[in-house]
């Protein structure tokens, strides 16, 4: 048993991330390159993510208020946002990424409208959480590396 109650907390929101498909093996994969000479790794690296996913989102609503909808340019700009997200193990935005891009290739303008919708919502979802879990991860301070999940 976790001895720091923090910790403990810490490690089951990190859980809970992956239980509830949130976050995927790549998130471990950025874990395991942050250590103690840059132990905020993980989080400037979502921190940029959201920066330039931000931009992007601004893209693709701008494109979605122009008709009729140029798909190469709106599947384009989601290429990018799907590669940004997968890059950080954005499960569940990258899934709806995925779902988007198919609507583009059929030129299903109606199911893009809807796809990004739920996209935006996943994507605030993923905002809050991984915010709350940097969050506590900074109040409960750095890991001993013997301790690090695998």
């Amino acid at each position: 048993m976790e001895r720091n109650p923090m910790r403990r907390q810490l490690a089951i929101m990190r859980q809970s991330l992956f239980d509830q498909g949130h976050v995927d093996e790549q998130f471990v994969q950025l874990e395991e390159l942050q250590d103690d000479a840059n132990p905020n790794f993980v989080e400037e690296v979502v921190t940029l993510y959201y920066r330039d996913s931000a931009r992007i989102i601004l893209n693709i609503e701008q494109a979605l208020e122009r008709k009729p909808f140029d798909f190469r340019k709106l599947d384009a700009y989601m290429h990018q946002f799907k590669g940004s997200s997968s890059s950080i193990g954005a499960k569940k935005v990258k899934a709806e990424s995925t779902l988007f891009r198919e609507y583009c290739k059929s030129g299903n303008g109606e199911g893009c409208m809807r796809s990004f919708q739920q996209l935006k919502k996943e994507y605030a979802t993923l905002r809050k959480k991984l915010g709350a879990y940097f969050q506590l991860a900074r109040q409960a301070g750095p890991v001993e590396t013997a301790s690090r999940p695998k």
